[in-house]
């Protein structure tokens, strides 16, 4: 399926798991900062020491929330204390940026060549910002970091010909994935419904399922080969790729990784009903609303990537973009003089303007050219 987003980005995988498991009442209600396995409190020292005999602990984090990755952090943190020959795998970044990770590991990039070396907007588009304590915590540890993910255009490229027509050389020699469990397929049944769609919707359900896959597979690949060399790979990557053990650990259990954990941070509801199975370990947070960034400027529209530009693929009702006359099939080519070359540089301009200011937008539509003045309201008018 064509990558596409609305800004800012909304990861499709993190949210939309309705239909499986039930919840159950937890036997202890846990504080802020305790974690929970299986309904019941359970000290930090105890777990992290366990987790530490594992060959892979996954973190599944809601990408654009920054408690998550303040959890992350000091989850990765414990960890390596007790478990110093540890590497750390990231969705963020296809294995084509491998050599940008390595150099920053080594201490041979600093922040902004790592970003453009990696080409961390156009592969992965969320803030940097939420993901360089991470980093430099690696980087101060020397810890490896390693790009587990692939391309969308070999994630394209293989749910559409086929894994016998892509030569592994093409594949980065990746084996196709193990079939999705009936609870993974409601899942991503249930995601691609809320999603536009070309075509044939079983077909195109198919095509999702099967690009869901090879990420998973992708990434379960990269970290086993990982554990060839470390004593632990923790990989980061969104929830939907942990929960419930469907993604990521289902593929790596295929390819004879067995002892494994899926940890993720959970905000405590009123009633303390965490769900059952989501996880092996639930980390409780506390109401962290009010240290969140505020929310980013958004235009409103789904994009997609084309070879010139960005391409408009939808406009929200009411929102900022619909009031500037802003088109389905519109081609964004320049943003505040600067041409944009995919979703991600033009996500985060937007993310960083500041309320009240104004963006040109230079437009390619049916041939012509038009230049647009989107004025970002204050955060009063945005009410």
């Amino acid at each position: 399926m064509p990558r596409r987003r609305f800004l800012p980005l909304v990861a499709p995988m993190l949210i939309l798991l309705a239909g499986l498991p039930a919840i159950a009442l937890a036997t202890d209600c846990p504080t802020p900062g305790q974690w929970q396995r299986e309904g019941k409190v359970v000290s930090t020292a105890a777990l992290m020491a366990e987790l530490a005999e594992r060959r892979v602990v996954l973190l599944g984090e809601l990408h654009d929330r920054l408690a998550h990755h303040r959890w992350q952090l000091h989850t990765l943190a414990s960890l390596h204390a007790r478990q110093p020959e540890m590497a750390i795998g990231l969705e963020m970044l296809p294995r084509e940026a491998q050599p940008a990770l390595d150099a920053w590991v080594a201490g041979e990039l600093d922040e902004a060549g790592f970003l453009a070396e990696s080409d961390w907007l156009g592969a992965w588009g969320y803030d940097p910002d939420a993901y360089l304590p991470i980093l430099h915590f690696a980087r101060m540890q020397r810890i490896p970091l390693l790009a587990i993910n692939v391309t969308p255009a070999l994630r394209q490229r293989l749910a559409a010909e086929g894994w016998e027509a892509v030569p592994a050389s093409e594949r980065h020699g990746l084996t196709p994935p193990a079939a999705a469990s009936t609870g993974y397929r409601e899942a991503l049944a249930a995601i691609y419904a809320n999603h536009p769609s070309e075509g044939e919707y079983e077909a195109g359900l198919e095509r999702f399922i099967d690009a869901q896959l090879v990420w998973d597979r992708a990434m379960a690949q990269g970290l086993a080969e990982a554990t060839e060399e470390a004593a632990l790979v923790v990989g980061l990557m969104g929830q939907g790729h942990v929960s419930y053990g469907h993604g990521v650990p289902h593929q790596l259990a295929d390819l004879g990784i067995d002892a494994t954990a899926g940890l993720m941070a959970w905000n405590r509801d009123p009633d303390c009903t965490p769900p059952t199975g989501l996880a092996d370990a639930l980390f409780t947070l506390g109401d962290e609303a009010r240290f969140e960034p505020p929310e980013p400027q958004r235009l409103g529209i789904l994009i997609a990537a084309q070879e010139d530009g960005v391409r408009v693929d939808g406009v929200g009702k009411q929102s900022l973009a619909e009031g500037l006359g802003l088109l389905e099939g519109d081609l964004i080519v320049e943003a505040a003089g600067r041409p944009v070359r995919n979703p991600g540089e033009l996500t985060d301009l937007i993310r960083r303007q500041t309320p009240g200011t104004l963006l040109p937008l230079t437009v390619l539509r049916n041939g012509a050219t038009d230049e647009l003045l989107a004025r970002f309201p204050l955060r009063d008018e945005a009410r």
